[in-house]
Parts: C-alpha cells; structure tokens; sequence
C-alpha cells in the first residue's frame, strides 16, 4: 500500500515537472514562432498556386514549400530554426491536450483536446518534413505519384478502403469547419486584438480570407481521397498539390486557382500576426 502511495506520488511530481516545462516561457516564445514559421509555408504554397494558375512549375504542397525555403539564403538555418518553431508548437499543443481544460464539462473539454491533439500532429508533420529537408533527405519531387502510391498501399491493407474514405471525409470536413470559422470570425477569440480599429479590421480580413481559402483547399483534398477510393482510382488521389491542379482544370479555374493562392498568401500573413497576438496562457 505505502509502495503504490509513493509510486502514484512520484508520478504526480513527474507530471507536474513536465507541465511546468511545458509552461515555461521559452517554450512559448518557441511555439509563437511556431505560427511564424506556418504562415512563411502558408504563403509559399500559395505563391506557388499562383504560378501553377499561370503556367508555372511546382509542387503547391508544404514538401514544395520547404523545398523553395531550403533554396532561399541561409536555407538551412532557416530549415532547422523553422523545424525547432514548429516542433515547439507541436509540443505546446500535446500539452494543451493532456493537461488543459480539465475545469470544463465533459464534451467541451473531450472537443478541445481533441482538436489540441489533432495541432500537435499538424505540427509535428510540418517538423519533420522540415527536418527531412535540413538533414538532406527529403524531396521537392512528384508528390502527386507519392500521394497516389501512398493510397494503392493504404487501400491494399485490411480496411484500407474504409480508412482513407474516413480520412478524406474527416479533411472534407476539417475544410468546412475552416471555412466557417472564417466566415464566423471565431478565430479573433483566440487572439488578443489590437486596439487600433485599422489594425483589427486588417487582422480580421486577413483571418476572414485565409480561413475560406485553406477550408476550399481542404475541401477538395478530402473530396479527391474520397471520391478516388470509392471509385478505386488511387491515381487520382494526389494531396493538396492535386487538389490544387484539379481547381485549375475547372471553369474559369485559373482565376480560382490564383483567388485560392492569394487567400493562402493571406493565411500565412494571418498566421505570421498570430505568432504575435494568440493567446497562450492557459
């Protein structure tokens, strides 16, 4: 009994170090840059979606991001400064989801944790497809074949079909919820709004922009995994670079494409203002 008394204790004072780590105010200065650093990649794609409207070349994903981010000068410092800011975030946000929100009832508290748990993922993919790139191992190339590859082995697995369904439903979905979160606003409750009356219409026409930009873009990444698995063409479930090329094969679709592009320009500046302005006490 005094055995497991101690243990249980030891525990608490284990999790409390960690939380107390976690609180630390270096590693939210990290994590704000953490927004920085999603909003230069934001804004990379959408320069690229910009240049696929006009016939220009690249891969308008976050591996062709980074890829441009490694060409730029002090690539690498910038690589592994953005992969240190990312990583942060990441981890800021898992402590969001194991030790926060526990004083709220029981739905609202298993919807914030999960969301802070789905971030942490986000940001942990964006640190390490930067990490890929400063170590020398990761590549600009085809991501649409590798998107494309990536599903014929998913869909080979046992339950592989209902998965990816799932998952390009669940990204259809996550791409509605932006969208109105956008034309919401609900996003300025999250941030501590300037008092300037043009800084804050500044901030919210950003936030209002960006937010239906990237909700379209998830919108039809989600649609194109879903509608490829359930038709078993794994060919044409190409990522957010396919979802993109696909918005410019439709009617008046380089005009989209570049309306798309510019809004992500704008989420990404959204989120360099957010590194500023979020609200991270807990």
């Amino acid at each position: 009994m005094h055995k497991g008394t101690a243990i249980k204790r030891e525990l608490k004072q284990a999790a409390d170090a960690a939380e107390n780590v976690t609180n630390s105010r270096t590693l939210e200065l990290l994590a704000r840059a953490g927004f920085a650093a999603s909003g230069i990649l934001h804004l990379l794609v959408g320069a690229i979606a910009i240049r696929l409207a006009f016939g220009g070349t690249g891969n308008a994903d976050f591996s062709g991001a980074v890829a441009e981010l490694a060409t730029q000068p002090a690539g690498p410092f910038l690589l592994w400064a953005s992969f240190a800011a990312c990583a942060a975030l990441a981890l800021w946000q898992v402590s969001d989801a194991i030790f926060d929100y526990n004083h709220l009832p029981t739905k609202e508290k298993a919807g914030k944790k999960a969301k802070a748990g789905a971030q942490a993922l986000v940001f942990t993919g964006l640190a390490l497809t930067l990490m890929s790139f400063a170590t020398g191992t990761g590549s600009g190339g085809d991501n649409q074949k590798t998107a494309s590859d990536l599903t014929v082995a998913v869909m080979q697995a046992p339950g592989g079909v209902a998965l990816l369904v799932l998952l390009g439903v669940g990204i259809a979905v996550t791409g509605v919820v932006y969208g109105i979160r956008g034309l919401k606003k609900s996003f300025e409750k999250h941030l501590a709004m300037p008092a300037s009356p043009t800084a804050r219409t500044a901030v919210t026409v950003l936030g209002v922009t960006g937010y239906v930009a990237k909700g379209t873009v998830l919108l039809l990444t989600g649609l194109l995994i879903a509608i490829a698995t359930l038709q078993a063409h794994p060919e044409d479930s190409t990522g957010l670079d396919g979802g993109l090329r696909a918005l410019r094969d439709q009617p008046f679709g380089i005009y989209l494409l570049a309306a798309v592009g510019a809004g992500l320009i704008c989420y990404g500046v959204f989120m360099m203002v957010r590194a500023k302005l979020a609200k991270m006490n807990r």
